[in-house]
Order: structure tokens, then C-alpha cells, then sequence
């Protein structure tokens, strides 16, 4: 893929950022968000396929146009040519690089098209362009942009509880340091997960003095999106994995105050992971667990591994959210976990409703049933 480098075209408006071309200005926008890793790698990639599809129109950002966005939209779901567009992950560097791994599903187009109208109206701001086409779009997918629809990407209750008995299997009696440092690691990534929600950048940067204890209980304390500092409750659960992960390191049990280091931390003990580095790692898991799931329920179990196969490291935030709300957590504390601005934005996480519905159309079918 060759890179692109639009110059700023003739009768766009006074710009208002350091920036002479369209790479330089979507760089400015990118630089507000290098706070978070997490989130700068993915505006970056969906700035860049539209910043790579505009050069191949022979447009530049000041030209994109509402009647473009259809083309562009069918272009995410189907990047021709495939040779040129989709390839396996490489590092950026690499000749082989592409800006797909495969084709987008509608959900990931309109979060696509949800962070490229966030750009727009940036540089509309910055003065770098004079409109935001995708205000325009107030059909079907400009509706679909602003639904909240229910939340799907989560293990439901049983898998989860077979997952968990699965990561808690120790490894056997001759087992290594390394392997049993490697276990208690596993364990506490994904308890920590599940029992504190966090995005992967956070479980990422987290250091040991980011545990405090107030008044008798234990706080996380987190710097989340949009830079905003949290405390969130550690119920006992993620204290005694924490425990058990810092005997494993040969530290004391509980964190001090400005105690140094990474709570997640390599195989040499000492030096932290990276949220890529932790990314693979879940990855990984969800791969080995599925293939554990395999062999022990056989064909019974295919539909559950690929279940597995399918997570990402945010299905464990949405997990966690969404378990939280069935054992009957409040919205207002789901919201102060999850650290959402708007409770509609928690409200996925309910499925009381759903189920209800489902009880009460149970008794409609195609033949008469005794109600008593």
C-alpha cells in the first residue's frame, strides 16, 4: 500500500492548526487522543482507510461529498481489489502491510463511520474544511449510527462459568515457576477483566499503586477515556487474585502506597505488558479454551468454542457489565463501573425486558394452551 499525502486544496477555509495537508491535519486530530493507546490505534486505522480511499478517488478531504459516502461505505464491506486492500496483521513497516484483514460487517462500518464523522467535525473546528458530510446522512445508516441497539458481544452465564472453572485448573505437580507464574498470570487477567471491567489499554497500564485502600475497603483507581480519573470498587474476588498473583512474584501480599511497578507484568517478573502483547495473550486463551471445550463435549460443543473463538478482549468488559446487571446491580453504579457519560449507553447491558417478553410470548402458539 503506498502512503498518501494530499496537499491542502485550493478554496478550502482558513485553517487553524498547524498542518499542510490532509495527512498532517488528520495527525492533529490523532494527537488528541495519545493519552490512549487503545483508542489512537483504532482512529488511526479508520482515518487511514479513508485517507488511503480518498487518494485512489483522487480526492482530498475537503472534497469528500454525502454522494460519496454510499461508495465509501460499499468499499468497507468489500475492498477491491482484495490483493491490494486485505492481508494477514503485519507490522505497519512491512511491503506486505494492508488496512483490512478482512472485510467490515455493518457493525463495524457504522463505528467506522460514527469515528469519521467525530474527524469531520474536528476539522470543521480546526478549519481545515468547511462541511461535515456525514451530518448529511439522515437515512437508514445515518439511524443506525445513533441506535443503541442490545448488547451481543458477551459470554452468556454458563460459558463463562465453564471458562472460569477452566482458567482455575492448576498446572500439574512438576510443573515449572515459569509455567506456574504463566497460570497465576491467566487467572488474574481475566479475573480482573470480569470483576473490574476495564478496557484493555487500562488492564494495560495499571500499576500495583493504582490499588489503595480507604476506610477499611480497596479502590482501583483508573484514568480512562477521555482522560478521566475513576475509582471503582475491588470487591474481594479481584483482591485475593491480586494476593495470589503478587506471592507468585514474591512481593507482600497487598500493594503500599507509590509502590512501584505494573500490576501485569512479562515472564521475567518485572517489566510490563503492552496492551498488543495483551491483546494476544486473551486471543490466545479464547483459542486454547476453545479447543479444551472441543475435546471434552465433543461435536455437542461447536457452537460454544466458536463462541470463544469469536471474543475479543472487550467481550470480557461487556461481560463483566452485563453479569453485574443480572445479579441485580443498580444502572446508576453499572454506569459508574462501566464509566459511560450516558445511562442509555448502560441500558444495552439490561436484559430483563428481553426475557420477559420472551415468557410472555411463550404462551402464544399454534395450538391452545391451558393458562392455569
Amino acid at each position: 500500500m503506498r502512503s498518501v499525502s494530499q496537499e491542502r486544496v485550493r478554496g478550502a477555509p482558513p485553517s487553524r492548526i498547524a498542518a499542510n495537508s490532509d495527512v498532517e491535519a488528520v495527525g492533529e486530530w490523532l494527537a488528541e487522543y495519545r493519552y490512549s493507546a487503545q483508542t489512537l490505534r483504532a482512529y488511526r486505522k479508520e482515518a487511514e482507510r479513508l485517507l488511503l480511499w480518498l487518494d485512489g478517488q483522487g480526492l482530498g478531504l475537503q472534497e469528500l461529498r454525502r454522494d460519496d459516502l454510499a461508495r465509501f461505505d460499499g468499499f468497507l464491506a468489500d475492498p477491491q481489489p482484495a490483493e491490494q486492500w486485505v492481508g494477514p496483521p503485519r507490522p505497519r513497516q512491512h511491503p506486505g502491510w494492508r488496512p483490512f484483514r478482512r472485510p467490515l460487517s455493518a457493525a463495524s462500518r457504522r463505528q467506522s463511520l460514527v469515528i469519521l464523522q467525530g474527524l469531520y467535525s474536528w476539522l470543521v473546528e480546526a478549519g481545515w474544511v468547511d462541511h461535515n458530510p456525514f451530518r448529511l446522512m439522515r437515512g437508514k445508516r445515518r439511524r443506525l449510527d445513533n441506535r443503541q441497539p442490545g448488547l451481543e458481544r458477551y459470554l452468556e452465564r454458563p460459558l463463562w462459568e465453564w471458562l472460569w472453572q477452566w482458567l482455575e485448573r492448576p498446572p500439574g505437580e512438576g510443573a515449572s515457576p515459569r509455567q506456574r507464574l504463566v497460570w497465576q498470570r491467566r487467572r488474574l487477567i481475566f479475573g480482573f477483566a470480569y470483576l473490574l471491567a476495564p478496557r484493555i489499554g487500562e488492564m494495560a497500564e495499571a500499576a500495583m499503586s493504582d490499588f489503595e485502600q480507604r476506610e477499611g475497603h480497596w479502590w482501583w483507581r483508573v484514568v480512562g477515556k477521555g482522560d478521566k480519573l475513576a475509582t471503582i470498587p475491588v470487591p474481594p474476588d479481584m483482591l485475593g487474585l491480586l494476593t495470589d498473583w503478587r506471592a507468585t512474584l514474591g512481593l507482600p501480599a497487598l500493594p503500599v502506597p507509590d509502590e512501584e511497578g505494573p500490576v501485569l507484568r512479562a515472564l521475567n517478573g518485572r517489566s510490563g505488558l503492552g496492551d498488543n502483547q495483551l491483546y494476544r495473550l486473551i486471543k490466545a486463551t479464547f483459542e486454547e479454551a476453545a479447543r479444551g471445550l472441543e475435546a471434552e463435549a465433543g461435536e455437542g460443543a461447536t457452537h460454544l468454542a466458536a463462541t470463544l473463538r469469536r471474543a475479543s478482549p472487550h467481550w470480557l468488559r461487556h461481560t463483566a457489565i452485563t453479569h453485574q446487571a443480572q445479579a441485580g446491580v443498580e444502572l446508576r453504579y453499572l454506569a459508574k463501573t462501566a464509566r459511560h457519560s450516558r445511562l442509555d449507553t448502560t441500558a444495552r447491558y439490561l436484559h430483563a425486558e428481553d426475557d420477559e417478553w420472551q415468557r410472555q410470548l411463550a404462551v402464544h402458539g399454534l395450538a391452545r394452551r391451558d393458562r392455569r
